[in-house]
């Protein structure tokens, strides 16, 4: 399948530099750590949300794909709502005991 990159240089000023060297800020992502050496941190926080209490799980080593899938998981398994952004899984709620049980069972060693 042919790669559209038009659509990612939308707004951009091209130059009649003949050295010109377009580049994107794009980041690398990078690699996943194995279960174990993730050192994942579980706290509850109430600051800037309304009253409303949050689980936050920080401190994922690891790809975008693997921290929306285990954000979808730990969702699933308490279930209710929340949302993964910034490097951090936000859940909706004060499940931060069920949580550390869930994450200790699927292999994550390191997790306080």
């Amino acid at each position: 399948m042919k790669k559209n990159d038009w659509k990612e240089r939308l707004n951009i000023v091209y130059s009649t530099n003949p050295d010109f060297q377009y580049s994107t800020d794009e980041k690398e992502e990078i690699a996943t750590l194995p279960k174990q050496q993730q050192r994942l941190r579980v706290s509850i926080e109430k600051n800037h949300r309304g009253g409303k209490t949050v689980t936050l799980v920080k401190n994922f080593t690891g790809t975008d794909d693997d921290l929306k899938e285990l954000g979808r998981l730990l969702k699933t398994r308490c279930g209710v709502g929340g949302t993964v952004k910034e490097g951090e899984i936000l859940v909706q709620g004060d499940f931060k005991q069920k949580i550390v049980e869930i994450l200790l069972k699927e292999g994550y060693t390191q997790t306080k």
